[in-house]
């Protein structure tokens, strides 16, 4: 039998129809998001899966062994984090979490959701994984919710989309006075795909590198438009 990452399920209702995989950021687990989940008010049950990345070392960090999706290759400062975005990427790491996203998809597809239902969220990290997985899936997705995050390994996007997932949905959020992924990151990444006409909604708040009541707000209108439909 496949492994699949150790987790948090959220069901808000009984039988639910539809999946939300949520993906965390760097040196958290899959408790960071569920309190933002439990607040929101979705007109469907849906079956939240919010996975715990693997534990390995960081570079940036100097080396220290944390929860990361894929390690961070530049310096031992994270004010260098910046300097690595797009340069130096750890493809290996990114990939191998790519394959255990996709597992968990598997996973709720035999549990008889349809690929159209499933929904994948990540927060910086965990959003970077969620847009490099979710371009290059095999079936449509119902969308992609990219947090305070930016598009990795961009050089490879035009050889390994899927052209299924030009139809994808995709919501793009980031403060405005990030200092972790800078702001400029974000928006090129979202006018990156936007111009290779990708479906594409950005979002900009009064923030650091967080989430706030507001975004909260319209991830929730965003849901609930597709849920809904």
């Amino acid at each position: 039998m496949t492994s699949i990452l150790p987790n948090i399920t959220l069901d808000t209702g009984s039988n639910p129809q539809y999946s939300i995989i949520w993906l965390h950021g760097l040196g958290a687990d899959g408790e960071d998001f569920v309190p933002i989940a439990e607040e929101m008010n979705l007109p469907v049950a849906v079956r939240y899966i919010f996975p715990h990345a693997p534990m390995r070392p960081v570079t940036i960090n100097g080396g220290y062994v944390m929860r990361a999706w894929y390690d961070i290759l530049t310096g031992a400062a994270s004010a260098e984090l910046s300097a690595s975005i797009g340069r130096n990427e750890d493809a290996e790491g990114i990939r191998e979490s790519q394959a255990e996203i996709e597992k968990l998809i598997a996973q709720e597809r035999q549990r008889g959701i349809a690929a159209g239902n499933i929904y994948l969220a990540g927060f910086s990290q965990g959003g970077a994984v969620v847009l490099y997985t979710g371009l290059r899936h095999k079936e449509k997705l119902g969308g992609i919710l990219a947090l305070s995050t930016y598009l990795p390994l961009l050089k490879t996007l035009s050889a390994e989309a899927d052209a299924a997932a030009k139809a994808v949905p995709v919501f793009m959020a980031h403060g405005a006075s990030d200092p972790v992924i800078p702001y400029a990151f974000g928006r090129a990444s979202a006018d990156e795909l936007s111009g290779q006409g990708y479906e594409l909604e950005w979002h900009s708040y009064n923030m650091p590198h967080s989430v706030c009541p507001e975004e909260i707000r319209d991830i929730e209108q965003w849901l609930t438009q597709r849920l809904a439909a």
